[in-house]
C-alpha cells in the first residue's frame, strides 16, 4: 500500500473482512470485491470504527511518530541516534521516500468515509447508534485531514497555498485527487466538526476511548487556535467547559495520572494494547531506556528544559536522568508493555486554548491561564501575555507533540540538532522545511499531485 489511490480503493477490506490481511489482497482481486455489500448491520460500522482507532494507535501515527517528530524538531528534545531513529527529523533532513503519516492518515479517512456514506436505513440494528458512529467517524476524518494539513500543508513554508487532498468518498469518481488549498481544507475540517457534533447523541458518550460531542468541540478549539480563528476558539472552548464533565488534574495526582487511564481531565484517548503498540515501537521505548538496558532511548531532553520549571512545580517530576542523560520519565511510563493509553485531548490543553483565545479577543485570559499553575504547585502569572501563555503550554504539554506547531505559529526560530545536541543550523519562519515532502510513491502514482517546494 504505497499511495493514495491504493488506499482509496482497497484499505477498507481489512476492516470488514477480519480474516484477510493486507498481504492477501492483490489489487485486481480487491477491486472486484464490494465493501459496501459487506456492511449490513450497525455493528459492522462499529467494527470499522475500531479499525480506525487501531490505525491511529499504530507507531506510524499517534502511537509514536507524529508525537515524537513534533517534539524532536523543537527546543524540548533531540535525537541522540542511539538506534538511529528520528535523527533525520531532528536534523531537518527529510526523506522523500518516507510516507510519514500520509498512508496511515488516509487509511483513517478511507475507513471513515465508508462509515459516513453508508445508508443507515439499509442496516439492521440501532440506527440512532449508527448515526452516532457516523458522527464519530466524521470527527475522526476531520482530525486526520487536520494532521495531514499541518504536516504537508504550505502554511508555514513561505510559498504557495496548497494543503492536502480532501477525500470524502471511498472509491469515488476521483481516484487521482489534486491538492486542495489550505483554506479549502480548513473549511472542510470545520464543516466535518459541525456535522459530526450535530450527528452524535450524548446518550452514547459513555467511554473516553470513543469520540464524543465534546471531542468535536475540543478539536474545533485546537484547529481554531492553530489558524488564529480566535472567536471560534472561544466558542468551542466554552462548549466543553460549560459541560462540567472535565476538570484539571490536581498537583498531588499529576505524575501518577500518566500511569492511569480515563482521568477526570481526559476528553478523548486512544486505547493501547500490545497488538497496537509492541514495545520496541512505542513512545516509552523511544523516550527512554529500561532499567535492564533495553529500550532505544533515542529522544534526549535538552538540559535547559529543567530551567523552565520551578522546584515546587510537580511537572518537574516527570523529568529525570538515566546514565546522566535527561529524559522524559513520567509521560507514557509503561516501558514493559507499552500499554499506556494515548491522550489526544485533555482538559488542560482546552483551558490553555481558551486562555489564548480570550487574550486575543479581550477577555479574562489571566484567570484561565492561572488555573494550570494553581494545580501544579507553580507560581501564578501576574499578567496574561502571549509569551506567558506559550510558556505555560510548553510546561504543560511537553512531550505530547504540540511544541513544533506552537513554535511555528508564533514565529519562533527552529534549530536543527546533531546527535550530540549541538545546533547545526537555525531556521526562521517561513521555510520550505516546515512542510514535509509529499511521498515519492504518491507523486509517481498520481499525476495530479504536486510536490512541496524545495524537494
Amino acid at each position: 500500500m504505497k499511495n493514495l489511490l491504493y488506499i482509496l480503493m482497497f484499505v477498507a477490506m481489512i476492516s470488514v473482512t477480519v480474516s484477510c490481511s493486507t498481504e492477501d489482497l492483490e489489487p485486481t482481486l480487491a477491486q472486484e470485491k464490494s465493501v459496501e455489500d459487506s456492511v449490513n448491520k450497525v455493528e459492522n460500522l462499529s467494527s470499522i470504527l475500531k479499525g480506525i482507532h487501531s490505525s491511529m494507535t499504530s507507531s506510524g501515527y499517534y502511537g509514536r511518530d507524529i508525537i515524537i517528530t513534533n517534539e524532536v524538531r523543537t527546543d524540548n528534545t533531540f535525537s541522540n541516534g542511539n538506534s538511529g531513529r528520528f535523527t533525520t527529523q531532528s536534523q531537518y533532513l527529510y526523506n522523500e521516500n518516507s510516507g510519514f503519516i500520509w498512508n496511515t492518515a488516509y487509511y483513517v479517512i478511507a475507513n471513515a468515509n465508508i462509515i459516513i456514506n453508508t445508508d443507515l436505513e439499509s442496516l439492521e440494528g440501532d440506527l440512532d447508534l449508527g448515526a452516532h458512529i457516523q458522527g464519530q467517524a466524521t470527527v475522526l476524518r476531520a482530525l486526520a485531514h487536520f494532521d495531514l494539513l499541518r504536516v504537508y500543508g504550505q502554511q508555514f513554508a513561505g510559498a504557495g497555498n496548497l494543503g492536502v487532498p480532501i477525500v470524502t468518498t471511498f472509491k469515488g469518481d476521483d481516484l487521482f485527487p489534486a491538492r486542495n488549498t489550505i483554506e479549502e481544507v480548513k473549511a472542510a475540517i470545520y464543516n466535518d466538526l459541525e456535522t459530526g457534533f450535530a450527528m452524535m447523541n450524548s446518550d452514547y458518550d459513555n467511554s473516553k476511548v470513543l469520540v464524543s460531542k465534546f471531542t468535536a468541540k475540543a478539536l474545533e478549539a485546537r484547529v481554531a487556535v492553530y489558524f488564529g480563528d480566535w472567536n471560534r476558539a472561544v466558542s468551542a472552548s466554552e462548549g466543553v467547559i460549560q459541560s462540567g464533565l472535565y476538570s484539571i488534574i490536581p498537583a498531588e495526582s499529576y505524575v501518577s495520572s500518566w500511569a492511569g487511564d480515563g482521568g477526570a481531565n481526559v476528553i478523548f484517548e486512544l486505547a493501547a494494547n500490545l497488538a497496537d503498540n509492541p514495545g520496541i515501537n512505542g513512545l516509552a521505548y523511544i523516550y527512554r531506556a529500561n532499567d535492564d538496558g533495553s529500550g532505544y532511548g533515542d529522544i534526549q531532553v535538552k538540559n535547559e528544559v529543567l530551567d523552565i520549571y520551578e522546584d515546587s512545580d510537580v511537572r518537574k517530576g516527570i523529568l529525570g536522568y538515566q546514565d546522566d542523560i535527561l529524559r522524559n520519565l513520567g509521560k507514557y511510563p509503561d516501558n514493559v508493555n507499552n500499554a499506556d493509553n494515548i491522550v489526544l485531548f485533555r482538559y488542560e490543553e482546552l483551558i490553555l486554548n481558551y486562555a489564548e483565545a480570550l487574550l486575543e479577543t479581550g477577555g479574562d485570559a489571566l484567570t484561565q491561564l492561572n488555573k494550570i499553575p494553581a494545580n501544579r504547585g507553580a507560581q501564578p502569572y501576574n499578567n496574561a501575555t502571549k509569551e506567558n501563555i506559550l510558556l505555560e503550554r510548553r510546561k504543560e504539554l511537553i512531550f505530547e507533540g504540540f511544541r513544533f506547531d506552537e513554535m511555528l505559529r508564533s514565529g519562533m526560530n527552529m534549530e536543527a540538532m546533531n546527535t550530540q545536541g549541538n545546533v547545526m543550523k537555525t531556521f526562521s519562519v517561513p521555510n520550505y522545511l516546515f512542510a514535509w515532502p509529499i511521498p515519492v510513491s504518491e507523486l509517481n502514482s498520481n499525476s495530479n499531485m504536486v510536490q512541496n517546494e524545495g524537494y
